[in-house]
Parts: C-alpha cells; structure tokens; sequence
C-alpha cells in the first residue's frame, strides 16, 4: 500500500481507552487523511463504522499521542544498537571481556565502535587503558566512548587514524580524550563507517523508535557531532521510508552556521552547540570548583558568542540553542540571549522559541530568565535517574548540597518554562514510559512533577518546541500521530496527594495515564501511527 493510500484511509479505533482532552472518558477515535477527524465515546462511534475504511477493536488498549524525543543522536544511536554497548557492564573486568568478545566477532570492521562505558559505577573506578584495549582488540582501532559521549578511551591504531590528536587540546598520556582532541579522533572513527553502514544504523534507530511509540525524534546533529551526509542521509530516509518524523537541528555558530543549517534542512542552528561539556567527563564549566577535581570544567562559548548566535538566528528566522549542563555555563546562555533580546527586541527572541539543551544545573535566577526570555528547556529525567541520588556520580562531582539542585522540573514548571522532554541517546537509551516515570519520581522529591505534565513534556512539549502548538495530542484537527498500549488500569499520579485525589474524582475530568510507580509494569507499544500511517505493529506474541 502506498503511503497516499495508507493516509487517505478513514480508520475508526474503538472499545478501548483513548487519552484526549477533547473528552476525558473517550473510549473511540476516527482518523482520517492523516488528521484526527473525531473523538467520543462508544456509543456515538457507532455512527461511524459503517463510513470508514478500516474499524480498529482496541479490545481495551489505551490510545495516546506518539511520545517525540526532542534530543536523539540518530547514527549513533543505530550504531551502538548494531554495536558494543558497554552500558551494563557491571565491571571493568565484565568491560574487557566484552570488548575481545565484539573484536573477535567483527573481523572485517574497519575500525571497532563501542559506547556507554562508566567507570564512576564500576569497583574498579578507573577507565580502560591503552594497552589494555590495544591487547584486546588485537592493535586494532577502537573507539569507545563514555556514557555521556563527552570522552573516549581508544587504540593507539585509531590515535594513528587522526593525525596531531597528541597535541591537540584534551589529549593527555594515560587519560580519556576530551575537547579537540575527543572531536578528532570520533571524526576519524565514523569516517571509516561506509554509507551502507550508516543507513543501516539510521533505519535500525527509527525502527527502534517506533517500536516504542515514538512518532517524532528531534536529530541534534552538527560538524562536532556528525557529518553533514550524516545528517542530510537521515532527513532523506526518513523522508522515504515509513517510521517517526525526523526535525533536524544543526549547531554550527554565528552566521556561517546559520546559512548552513538552512541550507542542510535544519529548523535551527541549535541542539548541541557546546557552551560547555559533562559533568561526568569534567568538562561542565561550573562556577566553582568541581568537589573530586581542583578545576571548574570547560566554556567552549562565552555570553557575547551565544549573543552573536541568537541575534544571527532569530533574524533569520531560526531557532538557536545551546547545550549547557554546567551553572556557569547556564549563565553565559541567559546572559547572551538577554544581550541579544536588547539588541534585537524581547519579543522577537521569545517568538522564536530558543532552546537550552540539558540544562541541568539552575539557580533560580537562571530559571526566572529562561521564564523571562521564552527559553524552552530540552531535558533529560533519566540523568537523574541514572546519576542523580545520595550515591550517584552527581554526588561525586558535585559533592551533596549541590548535587540535590539538579534538574529542578518542578520549579520550571511553576515559572512558566516551557518542557521538551528526550533521551540524548544514545547516552540514555530511547525509553518514553521510563522518561516520565523518572521525572515523577526524581531521586530528590521537591523537583517532581505529576505523571500528567511528565507525559505532555514528552509528547505535547516537543512539538512545542519546534513552534507547533496543534500537534501532540489527540484532538480533531491535530495530526494523526498516536500509538496504542497494553497496560495496566489507569489512574492519576501527582506529587501532592491532594491534587492527585481532586483529578481522581470523575468529575474532575482528568483523563488517567498507566501507573508508573517504581517496580510497576511499563506499557507495551502495540501500534505506532505517525500522520495516519502505520508505521509499527508487534508481532503476535
């Protein structure tokens, strides 16, 4: 079936529970020419089943709109699918062995790629070393990268691949490569994947979205992350091929970025363009001294530079951003955007929806700016379900009191700021429920939010935050993306109990989402539709 005919078909959804503002106890949906025609209950769907092309028994699924991850790193993520993923290595022993493992397996890989080591939960607390690695891939090149692909360990074969990387900025004897140095040496590695194998990582991503009900992915490519026959490749295939809608952003600065972003496709000259690094690799720029390094990390772009950069965009119509973990490096960006808004008018800066991805350390000066400006935070909860908590690498590096600030979802919600929740995958993986969950249950209980503004963050605010507001939730009118769950009974989860209580109340009118208290059974992605096509369906089990 061709995509027109695919879109053209009038489907009628009905017997189950279908999560739509329009009306809280929907039970049906009609979809037609790629636009949710209609929403109601079972009894008015009868009207319906004998006008349409196709009549979808739920048999009691639930029906919500397609979750969009607003920050995902396309290739990479299909790579470390089709890779070494190190990520549950529970041992830089279990590491090694699977390193010679994956090298024994690929013998005719050009060069070994591998991702998501992390020392700071290992017994051992160190990295791999050089010849550890050159030992066990037999001098072979091998890049891996760390979890928050901010630095990697490699082969001398693959340092012999990226010629002057010993003196460039970042690289020191015996240590994870970071800055320049980092940058090199990732170049010289992706360089040896062939096209065939890019696409193949590509198509495996977006296949792998899907499978999770992720209708849309928001690609923050740019020249230190990819390439730019990375990044016109992707928006190509997904273009082509049925899967999640793909939004391009390109993060190359000032002027020369922006005519390049526009000329590559990119909706903005944004996503990661670097103000500073991680956390985890040393390279957030902090205002003070990190607690387990005499140092306060990295600033790859200063406030006048992010100036520059939104004065450039927002005159040409795009949107900026800026990837900013670090305060100090939170700061540059509020102090730039607020320059450019002098410059340039508040309106027209708020207007063009600027992002900040991360942006996990904030005060709450910097939170009342993004407020002030229109800034839209791309966020990330499963950080803090990975390194958040009184043992976690926060902690390490940040030392408690600091620690406990991070990622303060609550408090941009009070202010107004607009959430656009992702993955940065391949860093954490694609996990939508997990997502919500881990911002309803921060490790530090003041930064919750409830279940339901957890789940329009990750569905609503995406494509909010490329300037749609129409779009994200099932209403007539709005695209035809949605996926259909097997799940548990529905119910209202909210930090205070006693909001929780009022939405439980059926006159309340709050439609109820699956539970997602730790331990409980996260849905099952049975369908995945994206603009009426289907573009998912499980297998039979």
């Amino acid at each position: 079936m061709s995509e027109s005919t695919a879109t053209s078909r009038t489907v009628l959804l009905r017997g189950g529970e279908v999560h739509s503002p329009a009306d809280p106890f929907a039970t049906a949906m009609v979809v037609e020419r790629g636009q949710v025609a209609w929403v109601g209950s079972e009894g008015a769907a009868d009207a319906f089943a004998d006008g349409v092309d196709e009549v979808l028994d739920l048999e009691g699924a639930l029906v919500t709109p397609a979750f969009t991850d607003a920050h995902v790193h396309t290739t990479a993520t299909g790579l470390a699918l089709t890779g070494l993923d190190l990520s549950a290595a529970r041992t830089l022993t279990e590491a090694m062995a699977l390193v010679r493992e994956f090298a024994a397996a690929r013998p005719a890989d050009r060069v070994l790629l591998g991702h998501g080591w992390d020392a700071s939960r290992w017994p051992e607390r160190r990295h791999p070393w050089r010849d550890e690695l050159d030992e066990a891939t037999g001098g072979r090149p091998l890049y891996l990268s760390r979890i928050d692909v901010h630095s990697a360990v490699v082969t001398t074969a693959l340092l012999d691949m990226a010629p002057g990387v010993r003196r460039a900025a970042g690289f020191e004897d015996g240590e994870p490569l970071t800055r320049d140095a980092h940058h090199a040496v990732r170049a010289a590695a992706f360089a040896a994947v062939t096209p065939e194998q890019r696409t193949e990582a590509q198509r495996a991503a977006l296949k792998h979205a899907a499978s999770l009900g992720i209708g849309s992915v928001h690609e923050c490519a740019g020249p230190e992350i990819s390439s730019e026959d990375d990044f016109t490749g992707l928006l190509r295939l997904a273009a082509e091929e049925a899967g999640p809608r793909v939004v391009g952003y390109w993060a190359e600065h000032g002027d020369e970025g922006v005519a390049k972003a526009r000329a590559l496709g990119a909706v903005g000259a944004a996503g990661d363009l670097f103000v500073d690094g991680a956390l985890g690799s040393h390279t957030a720029c902090l205002h003070q001294p990190y607690t387990d390094a005499q140092h306060t990390g990295t600033a790859y772009l200063d406030a006048a530079a992010v100036a520059a950069h939104v004065v450039a965009c927002t005159e040409a119509g795009l949107q900026a951003g800026f990837h900013a973990i670090g305060d100090a490096a939170v700061t540059s960006v509020v102090d730039g955007v607020r320059a450019a808004a002098e410059k340039v008018g508040l309106a027209r800066v708020r207007a063009a929806r600027h992002r900040v991805e991360h942006a996990e350390m904030l005060t709450p000066e910097t939170i009342v700016a993004f407020a002030e400006l229109g800034l839209t935070a791309s966020v990330q909860p499963a950080f803090d379900a990975l390194w958040g908590g009184e043992d976690g690498m926060y902690v390490e590096r940040l030392g408690a009191e600091r620690a406990r600030t991070l990622n303060p979802f609550a408090a941009l919600l009070r202010a107004g700021v607009p959430l656009a929740f992702g993955s940065d995958s391949p860093v954490t993986p694609l996990d939508p429920w997990g997502t919500v969950r881990a911002a309803a249950f921060h490790r530090t209980p003041e930064h919750r939010v409830s279940v339901r503004a957890a789940f329009t963050a990750h569905t609503r605010g995406g494509w909010r935050a490329v300037g749609r507001d129409d779009a994200g939730l099932l209403v007539p009118g709005a695209p035809a993306d949605y996926a259909v769950w097997r799940t548990d009974e529905l119910i209202v989860q909210a930090p205070d109990d006693r909001v929780a209580r009022w939405s439980t109340d059926p006159r309340s009118g709050t439609p109820g989402l699956p539970d997602l208290t730790p331990g409980a059974r996260l849905p099952v992605c049975l369908r995945t539709v994206v603009g009426g096509r289907t573009v998912f369906v499980r297998p039979d089990e």
